[in-house]
């Protein structure tokens, strides 16, 4: 039984080409030489003044970063005793904001999910994901539909508790949830955890999926 460790130049050659053009010598006979002409004197002519825009002031760029609004810091790691083994999971949110913003992240390599409110993670549990053939994608992602009676329709198994993250059907839902099972791209979990996640979960809620990405005390959560 798998069990999941949780852990916080070139050289450029110029050749120049010279032209050469055959000259040949002329012979002048019995020419009478000219009378040497005086010169005109050069008149000098005083250059313009070469005007230089003032420059305009450039704006400096803001640096880059991730919006308060967006990071996430960790406070709270949940205590699990034993391996977290396929089929456990766990809820604990004493001690943890009775409100707040909500993410899920999830690691593919760990096949672990865990719930953070305001930093306190307050839900983790072992997860399936998609086969070799039907990947899990990755990235930050948002619910954008919630069905607690969900039926796929493309495959026709039921989805309870159904969170929907993609267009193309890829969501978090109860399932059972056995060492060696895989999903059609979509994150299975338990379905009495996925039904404590579906009531704490709400449209606009972002979830993570990673692969090999662990967090840990007072780590950053963004994406």
């Amino acid at each position: 039984m798998r069990a999941s460790v949780r852990t916080g130049l070139g050289v450029v050659l110029l050749v120049g080409v010279v032209g050469a053009t055959a000259g040949g010598a002329a012979m002048l006979l019995g020419a009478t030489k000219p009378a040497p002409v005086a010169a005109t004197p050069a008149v000098k002519v005083a250059a313009a003044p070469i005007v230089r825009p003032t420059p305009l002031p450039v704006a400096t760029p803001l640096a880059q970063s991730t919006p308060a609004s967006e990071a996430m810091v960790v406070r709270r790691v949940l205590n699990i005793d034993g391996p977290f083994t396929h089929g456990r999971w766990v809820w604990d949110e004493d001690g943890a904001p009775a409100s707040g913003k909500l993410v899920v992240t999830i690691d593919l390599d760990a096949q672990v999910l865990s719930v953070f409110r305001d930093g306190y993670e307050i839900g983790a549990a072992v997860v399936l994901y998609g086969a070799d053939w039907k990947p899990t994608p990755l990235g930050a992602l948002k619910i954008t539909e919630k069905d607690a009676d969900h039926v796929s329709n493309l495959y026709g198994a039921p989805m309870p508790y159904m969170l929907r993250l993609t267009n193309d059907g890829i969501s978090i839902h109860g399932s059972d949830v056995q060492e060696g099972g895989a999903t059609h791209g979509c994150i299975g979990v338990p379905t009495a955890f996925a039904k404590k996640l579906f009531a704490a979960a709400k449209l606009g809620d972002r979830v993570i999926i990673t692969n090999g990405k662990r967090l840990g005390m007072g780590g950053a959560i963004t994406a």
